[in-house]
């Protein structure tokens, strides 16, 4: 199953491009969450590991670059692409330079183009995770990391967070 994280402040561009999705990838297993705040979305992203992040570069309060900047922070294996309508070449160069996006997909998109860039982005992001969990188990054979500090990478991987656990002081665990 593939996890994708929809962030667009007008709801009838998240609708329109959540059933592009859902025709496009008819055949596969996709979760998406769609979101039209962009604080909603990053605190989605502390809470569950996405594969994919589009997110709309003009929005209010935070745009697009920066989100995708959070997200890289919080889930460095999410791929994350650009959607919007602005052509601006500095737009560009900034979420390329700023949040490492993977592509940059023009409103309106065209179907064919966004199917080819969430194939490509999954084959990317498989890779990517072959590759650190390879890295890891190196790392463990060579005495660099343990095996519960791998397991704990992964655990965190897929569940941003599971980790991170308040203790009280007589020992208890503090829920938020």
């Amino acid at each position: 199953m593939r996890r994708i994280l929809l962030l667009d402040d007008e709801q009838n561009v998240l609708q329109a491009l959540q059933r592009s999705l859902r025709q496009i990838f008819k055949d596969m297993d996709l979760k998406i969450e769609a979101f039209t705040a962009p604080e909603m979305a990053v605190q989605r992203l502390n809470e569950m590991a996405f594969d994919f992040v589009i997110s709309d570069y003009h929005m209010p309060g935070m745009n697009g670059v920066e989100v995708l900047r959070l997200t890289k922070q919080l889930q460095p294996h999410a791929i994350r692409m650009m959607l919007s309508a602005s052509a601006d070449f500095n737009t560009i160069i900034g979420a390329i330079n700023e949040a490492e996006i993977f592509r940059y997909i023009a409103k309106p998109w065209n179907s064919e183009d966004l199917k080819d860039a969430i194939l490509a982005a999954g084959k990317h992001r498989d890779l990517e995770l072959e590759d650190s969990q390879l890295a890891d188990e190196l790392r463990v054979q060579r005495g660099a990391m343990t095996p519960q500090e791998q397991e704990a990478k992964r655990l965190e991987e897929s569940d941003p967070g599971i980790t991170k656990v308040r203790w009280g002081p007589d020992g208890s665990v503090l829920l938020d």
